[in-house]
């Protein structure tokens, strides 16, 4: 396992992964080429009903310094750049997205033994201002999330998590949307050779009284066919098989049906993604 505790956002990733992760109703394309200098450029399509959606990434690396740039069908231009280890543990990010105006947004994260920070300003007048933080150790990790409207002078976010892993489970629990969502989850790993795990997630909502039990499982049929699985108490079962047909090329069909609704016909899902 990796030193330290790693940021806010990997607190249940594990888990989230093996239930969410690659499991879609739409129909999607992408393929990424290199030119001869380095430049990676990737082009993909999604289908959404009768809607097509489209954008274009070219990403630029020079030494330790990354910049994307995406362009979509709506004309919107998104520019990231990062800069990984201006001085050890840290990573820069600047992002800006025209012609949004207070799209604009800087980034510092820090990765230490026993830490992981992540400070983030808006680049506005009166801008959102987030910070979330991690202390422990790769075995138990407790951490929080929080961002300041400086326009409306108040909390806009303020999460908390706690998570503990091993060498084949990683449990994670998390307060979510001021205390008012409590979700528990976990992820084990039952045969390391086949990627054979299982894993569960339960939300209680206290407001409402809502409960959401989310169960799933993947595993292994050979070194280059996976298939995933997942069934929530709603009723809606979901299960993807992906197949890598060549390095770093992926195939993968996904369905769902909703044991509620039998009569509605199920929803498949397509995604093509091809590189050299």
């Amino acid at each position: 396992m990796a030193k330290g505790p790693g940021l806010y956002t990997e607190i249940g990733k594990k888990a989230r992964d093996l239930l969410y992760k690659d499991h879609q109703s739409d129909h999607k394309f992408t393929i990424t080429t290199y030119s001869d200098t380095g430049v990676a450029i990737t082009s993909s399509g999604t289908k959404k009903g009768e809607q097509l959606l489209a954008d274009v990434t070219t990403q630029l690396k020079n030494k330790n310094v990354t910049t994307d740039i995406k362009v979509d069908t709506e004309s919107n231009l998104l520019t990231t750049v990062t800069i990984d280890q201006p001085c050890p543990g840290v990573k820069a990010i600047l992002s800006f997205k025209v012609p949004d105006q207070r799209s604009g947004k800087a980034e510092l994260q820090y990765l230490h033994d026993y830490a992981g920070i992540s400070t983030s300003v808006g680049l506005t007048a009166n801008p959102v201002v987030n910070i979330s933080g991690v202390l422990g150790t790769n075995l138990l990790a407790l951490g929080t999330d929080v961002s300041f409207d400086t326009k409306i002078g108040n909390f806009t976010k303020c999460n908390a998590g706690l998570n503990f892993s091993n060498a084949d489970l990683v449990a994670s629990l998390n307060l979510n949307e001021k205390g008012d969502v409590v979700s528990a989850s976990f992820h084990h790993t039952l045969y390391p050779e086949l990627s054979t795990a299982v894993g569960a997630e339960i939300t209680h909502r206290i407001s409402s009284s809502e409960n959401t039990i989310t169960i799933g499982a993947q595993h292994a049929l050979d070194q280059l066919t996976t298939v995933k699985a997942r069934l929530n108490n709603s009723g809606k079962a979901n299960a993807l098989i992906q197949h890598e047909w060549r390095p770093k090329s992926f195939f993968t069909i996904s369905g769902e049906v909703d044991a509620k609704a039998i009569e509605k016909s199920a929803k498949i899902g397509l995604a093509l993604a091809l590189k050299p």
